[in-house]
């Protein structure tokens, strides 16, 4: 088992507030014990942050646990590491959920990070050579999901009734004979120096420095598929701080901290 605490672990500006008050009072707060939230950092990790503080009004002490990758958050909301996370789109936990058997459920949207391909070599997926080298995620949904963009902009073309996790066997055709190498997500950035263009997840591509807006060669649009959910494991799903939690992420404050820190690179999905 792997324990959240290897990982960075960042409790919210909302929980911090409350253990102070609570040690100057004497008094310990009747929701003392917080619900741990596991998030991807950058911008999931930033937005907790805000709901945090909405949910700390309402009753509701967060605490923000940040992971480095893809596959973690759902081990650790499985094993009762933590008690929810906020991270994936709906097609990948359904592909966790197949893989590995977790007994977790979606209850709620979040946001829509449009994916990107990005290059320092060309300016357009047009531009790309003969033999072109394409870096993509290496799990299903997201690999698939860069997959699905290519084929939409005509750089590919896919098997038909491919769903929304085609793999790279899908590929029936293949002009530019593009060349595909498949990494994890979070070192996708770090590859764009040693590839042709790169596919990258938006959270990934402002962590790194990338203006989704300005920077990505292609970009999914608003209409995609793959909002962000949070997630708790199933026993769980009617708990009384599920709903509080989600009702602070989709709160007003939380939606124009959206809109004004990202300036539509990361879109309300709900």
């Amino acid at each position: 088992m792997t324990s959240f605490f290897s990982h960075r672990l960042r409790p919210s500006r909302a929980l911090g507030a409350l253990g102070v008050a609570a040690l100057l009072s004497g008094t310990t707060p009747a929701w003392a014990d917080a619900i741990r939230v596991g998030v991807s950092a950058g911008p999931h990790a930033e937005i907790m942050e805000v709901v945090g503080t909405v949910a700390e009004a309402n009753g509701l002490a967060l605490e923000v646990v940040e992971f480095t990758d893809y596959v973690i958050p759902n081990e650790a909301l499985a094993n009762g590491e933590i008690e929810a996370n906020s991270f994936q789109h709906q097609p990948y936990l359904d592909n966790q959920i197949q893989d590995r058997g977790y007994d977790l459920t979606s209850v709620g949207l979040t946001v829509l990070f449009p994916m990107g391909f990005y290059s320092q070599k060309v300016d357009s997926l047009d531009a790309l050579p003969d033999g072109a080298t394409i870096a993509i995620q290496n799990d299903p949904t997201n690999g698939g999901r860069s997959l699905l963009l290519l084929a939409s902009e005509g750089v590919i073309g896919l098997a038909e009734d491919v769903g929304l996790a085609p793999s790279i066997l899908d590929i029936t055709d293949n002009p530019k004979n593009l060349n595909f190498i498949e990494l994890d997500a979070a070192q996708l950035p770090r590859s764009l120096g040693d590839v042709d263009a790169a596919a990258v997840n938006t959270n990934y591509a402002i962590e790194s420095g990338l203006d989704p807006l300005k920077d990505a060669i292609a970009r999914e649009g608003t209409d995609s598929p793959y909002t962000n959910i949070v997630a708790v494991r199933a026993e769980d799903r009617d708990q009384p701080w599920v709903k509080t939690l989600v009702a602070a992420y989709h709160s007003p404050e939380v939606k124009d901290f959206i809109a004004e820190r990202f300036q539509g690179s990361v879109v309300a999905g709900w």
